[in-house]
């Protein structure tokens, strides 16, 4: 997102984006009045190595080291809102297109890997509304239609299939003072349904029957903070606490555990026109280290060094990320321009005893909004 991406991803509880709030905590919509839209894009890129030093004869991978060929993903983020006090709602809707996942592997080029691929993309479209209940709570809800493409992660006969899913979100932001804000959401589960999306080898070298894939997006838990009382009301001091549930996730539960990220961010007033923003965001290693035979109910052709080897197409190790990026108001009349750019720091993993990954990625991004009527940020 435009500025939250600049400020560790902190938006649950003040977001400096309105497609952050509809993407989370839609109670915070509140805080935008007037008509706003935004157009915004980021380009996410990761280097990705994989050292497998032992065989796995099903699926018909022999020792190699390389690095993923998969190049890097644009990610859309437009949206707009509208409140409708002029209409005497305290109601505040909005509608996003945003990219939910984006990411994926590709050591095709190398036959050690006997076409050893996967790739996910979700893209969600959320409507959502917001209502003021008071002077100092609101409440919001986001309903996302999610559009999916996954080809992978099992090595075999497949194809990139699409499928399509939905999830809601429910959210609370209460104002404590006029300086400090409290907000939280919970999002539902939103599963998809790959239908024969693999065939998977078999030991007399045919391939069974194809398979459907199941896969979830995990249930999420976000709280956050947002202060605004120092340097004069100049700075913005944020914190997230996310809980992600990925234990009772579709294919995910096989390869992650629940995972926890805390998000802090910084938004400093360098002028009336300028912002300077920071964040740093740390989220907890998902990688399960007990894993079976199976992944997404699907038992894998090899057993548990087949499923160390899945797993290493899905490893998200790294924990530690730093983000920073600037802000400018009215660069025309009612336009913003915000620029962000953030790196995740360089991890690795050892996935049982011959599969080990190495995994760091850059993201940089932007987002133009255009205020019409009294379309502002009340934060502001």
């Amino acid at each position: 997102m435009p500025a939250s991406g600049a400020m560790g991803g902190t938006s649950v509880a003040r977001p400096q984006d309105f497609i952050s709030g509809i993407n989370g905590n839609a109670a915070t919509l509140t805080q935008y009045r007037g008509t706003n839209f935004t157009v915004g894009s980021a380009w996410a890129e990761a280097t990705f190595d994989i050292d497998q030093t032992g065989n796995v004869p099903l699926p018909g991978v022999t020792p190699f080291a390389a690095k993923s060929q998969t190049p890097g993903t644009a990610v859309p983020n437009v949206g707009v809102t509208q409140e409708l006090t002029a209409y005497g709602l305290p109601v505040t809707l909005g509608m996003a297109l945003v990219g939910a996942a984006g990411a994926g592997t590709d050591f095709r080029q190398v036959p050690a890997s006997n076409g050893t691929s996967m790739y996910l993309s979700i893209l969600e479209f959320a409507p959502s509304a917001a209502v003021q209940l008071t002077d100092r709570l609101s409440l919001g809800s986001t309903i996302f239609v999610g559009s999916g493409y996954l080809d992978g992660p099992f090595v075999g006969d497949g194809a990139m299939t699409n499928a399509y899913g939905l999830r809601a979100s429910l959210g609370m932001s209460y104002a404590i003072s006029d300086a400090t804000t409290l907000g939280a959401y919970y999002q539902t589960r939103q599963h998809f349904r790959f239908e024969d999306a693999v065939r998977l080898e078999l030991l007399n070298g045919q391939f069974e029957a194809s398979r459907d894939v199941e896969l979830e997006l995990p249930r999420n838990v976000g709280l956050g903070i947002a202060n605004s009382s120092l340097m004069g009301g100049d700075l913005l001091l944020a914190a997230d606490v996310l809980y992600m549930n990925w234990d009772d996730a579709d294919l995910f539960r096989d390869v992650y555990r629940d995972q926890w990220v805390l998000q802090l961010g910084s938004q400093y007033q360098l002028t009336k026109r300028c912002k300077l923003r920071a964040g740093y965001a740390l989220a907890q290693n998902p990688i399960d280290s007990s894993t079976g035979t199976s992944v997404a109910g699907i038992p894998v052709p090899g057993g548990v060094p087949a499923v160390k080897y899945l797993q290493a197409q899905l490893a998200v190790v790294g924990e530690h990320r730093i983000s920073g990026g600037v802000g400018f108001s009215d660069v025309l009349p009612g336009v913003d321009f915000d620029v962000m750019a953030g790196g995740m720091f360089p991890a690795s993993e050892q996935l049982g005893a011959n599969t080990a990954v190495n995994l760091e990625s850059y993201w940089a991004g932007m987002g133009i909004t255009w205020r019409f009527g009294r379309g502002a940020c009340v934060a502001e």
